[in-house]
């Protein structure tokens, strides 16, 4: 078991749409370039930070949401109480409330059963299993979608440092409710609604899958099996 630090930030105004999260991204990440890559992504001299984002942003039931986990749950309880406007498309909204919650939370793989939902949309597939997705019949597809969510959760475990080799075996059930075109980067992909069932703990908001650190694959807990 792991007690993770978790900071997650809500701003009730102003509504925004889910895809609105990458704008949040940058407008965060430019306004405290100065303090960490942990808010982009991008050390100094312009490289990419190929780890697990402890920074998230997302906009989750029109409510834009920050989240931070380790190294950037610290980052985001420094950085509150300067966040005084939000600017999206060049138009700025006065932050007139904002809440913060901080917290250890457990993350933790074994024996009991959780369901989640993802909150937000998941996008599982890179251009490599995107082709094999594609040229495969449905329990193939299904197969290979459960193989990628396992792979989600031990890359979200290792990035938290919860990630010991003896851990117990994932075993995890999804069920995939629809499947959905998104523009992401100028290109289109492939992104599902749905649920899962996992032997493991799992802190809400946390992201799973492709570009979490815009929005994506969002989980929230539904009950204990």
């Amino acid at each position: 078991m792991t007690h993770l630090p978790l900071t997650t930030v809500t701003f009730p105004e102003p509504p925004l749409r889910t895809r609105d999260a990458h704008k949040l991204r940058g407008y965060f990440g430019d306004f405290f370039k100065e303090h960490s890559p942990l808010l982009h992504n991008h050390y100094d001299d312009g490289s990419l930070r190929y780890a697990y984002p402890l920074v998230q942003y997302k906009v989750i039931n029109r409510v834009p949401t920050l989240v931070g986990l380790g190294e950037g749950a610290q980052l985001l309880v420094e950085l509150f109480l300067k966040i005084r406007t939000l600017d999206i498309d060049g138009r700025e909204y006065p932050i007139l409330s904002k809440h913060i919650n901080h917290q250890q939370a457990t993350v933790e793989v074994g024996n009991a059963l959780t369901k989640y939902r993802f909150e937000t949309l998941w996008m599982p597939l890179n251009q490599a299993n995107h082709v094999e997705y594609m040229n495969a019949d449905e329990p193939t597809r299904q197969a290979l979608l459960q193989r990628i969510l396992q792979n989600n959760i031990l890359a979200f475990l290792k990035g938290v440092g919860a990630y010991q080799p003896d851990l117990p075996r994932l075993m995890i059930l999804l069920n995939v409710q629809s499947q959905t075109t998104t523009q992401f980067k100028n290109q289109t992909m492939l992104a599902f609604t749905g649920d899962f069932v996992v032997n493991a703990t799992l802190p809400d908001g946390i992201g799973l899958g492709k570009s979490v650190a815009r929005g994506f694959g969002s989980i929230v807990a539904l009950q204990r099996c």
